[in-house]
């Protein structure tokens, strides 16, 4: 009697879960239909195919031109985004499955889709390593926020594969938590699709896994890093500098990339000083944190590695606010921690923080929105969830420590 219920139980979880991905599906069908775009995902996806059925090098200029006309109806003219591929060109592993759809609108249904899970995944796998377990309706609430925040969902709709980076760093974090060394390597390799957004973290994560002596971490990522880079020479033998020519073009056609950047614009007389003051104060607390946390139990090593992930948004790396998904982690682990350190307000709290956070970054996005050759998110949207983020960290740290790391190594 109890196997036949938990049957028709795990039956009806199935066919609900099946019931949300219908629907999911149709909503992301409509909103294609009146909204063509995607340009990040376009830009992957041409490259992709380019290199699967005709042979071409994705970094090459006629794809580019191609990737332009999808884009704009001709090539891209001076101060305009050229939407070229600036990923390593094992990503394709990534955008294989979705370039060979050949109907580009099917194509980014399914990419929108699988990005939509992948943010619910992260959201999960975050509430495992920070050992939170929110009420029923708070977390429904948060999953909810999980897809819909500014950061997520216009990752989605712009096709911005960050939210692979982001599973990938979080199912990373999970792994190390579970010992599981070797999915870390692998997890913490396919993250470098973007690696400008976590060579901070990858940094940490081999210094303390040497310290831990977990050396499988190192010798996994290391072999599978390996294995990619060597696979995508037999497809192009010099793409490696391919690529790095395109990631030192980048800067000259898109928007500025860092708060520094940022900052000096606003206060040109201070440029230099605040883009090194910024960069140099950064990476020496950066530097003191790491270091001080080399051989920290997992609390504390899960504390510093958000730390990087968040400093890695503002320190100098080029990036853009719509990256801001990676720090979607450390944010969980403060709600988590405000949680634990205000609960029987937390049924209050949480959904307020959640609340504002939803509203906030969406209204300031759509109230500084400049309209130029196309609609593009103003540059504060560089400074509020970053600084959110960071603030919390070191709340956190105050809390549980009063700021003395020594303490935090002893906390079981």
């Amino acid at each position: 009697m109890i196997k036949e219920h938990r049957i028709r139980t795990i039956l009806l979880v199935v066919f609900l879960a099946l019931v949300m991905l219908g629907g999911l599906i149709w909503v992301n069908i409509q909103f294609t239909k009146n909204n063509p775009g995607g340009n990040d995902f376009l830009a992957h996806y041409v490259g992709t195919r380019s290199l699967l059925f005709e042979g071409k090098s994705p970094y090459g200029d006629e794809v580019a031109l191609e990737i332009q006309r999808r884009v704009f109806g001709r090539p891209a003219e001076e101060g305009e985004i050229e939407h070229r591929v600036v990923y390593p060109l094992y990503s394709t592993l990534i955008f294989a499955p979705f370039a060979l759809i050949a109907n580009y609108a099917v194509a980014r249904v399914a990419w929108m889709t699988v990005m939509e899970l992948a943010l619910l995944g992260t959201g999960y796998l975050a509430l495992q390593i920070t050992n939170w377990k929110p009420r029923l309706v708070i977390l429904a609430i948060y999953f909810q926020f999980a897809v819909l925040w500014y950061h997520g969902f216009r990752a989605v709709i712009n096709g911005n594969a960050v939210i692979v980076v982001s599973l990938c760093i979080t199912g990373s974090l999970f792994a190390l938590k579970k010992n599981k060394d070797r999915a870390a390597g692998v997890l913490l390799t396919l993250s470098t699709i973007k690696p400008n957004l976590v060579v901070l973290l990858i940094l940490y994560i081999l210094i303390w896994s040497v310290y831990q002596k977990r050396y499988r971490v190192i010798l996994w990522f290391l072999g599978s890093m390996l294995v990619l880079t060597l696979g995508g020479m037999l497809l192009i033998p010099d793409w490696i500098f391919q690529n790095l020519w395109e990631i030192m073009r980048y800067p000259g056609y898109n928007p500025p990339g860092s708060i520094g950047e940022v900052l000096g614009l606003w206060f040109p007389s201070y440029a230099v000083l605040i883009k090194y003051g910024i960069g140099i104060g950064l990476g020496l607390l950066l530097g003191k944190e790491i270091w001080v946390a080399r051989q920290a139990k997992y609390e504390w090593f899960l504390w510093t590695a958000c730390l990087a992930l968040t400093v890695s948004q503002w320190i100098g790396i080029a990036t853009d606010p719509g990256n801001f998904v990676i720090l979607f982690t450390p944010f969980v682990l403060v709600l988590a921690r405000l949680e634990e350190r205000w609960e029987d307000r937390s049924r209050f709290l949480i959904p307020g923080v959640l609340g504002v956070m939803l509203i906030g970054l969406w209204a300031l996005f759509l109230v500084t929105l400049d309209y130029d050759y196309q609609p593009m998110q103003s540059s504060i949207m560089f400074f509020p969830f970053p600084a959110f983020v960071l603030i919390g960290l070191y709340w956190i740290k105050w809390w549980v420590v009063g700021g003395s790391s020594a303490l935090w190594k002893e906390k079981p």
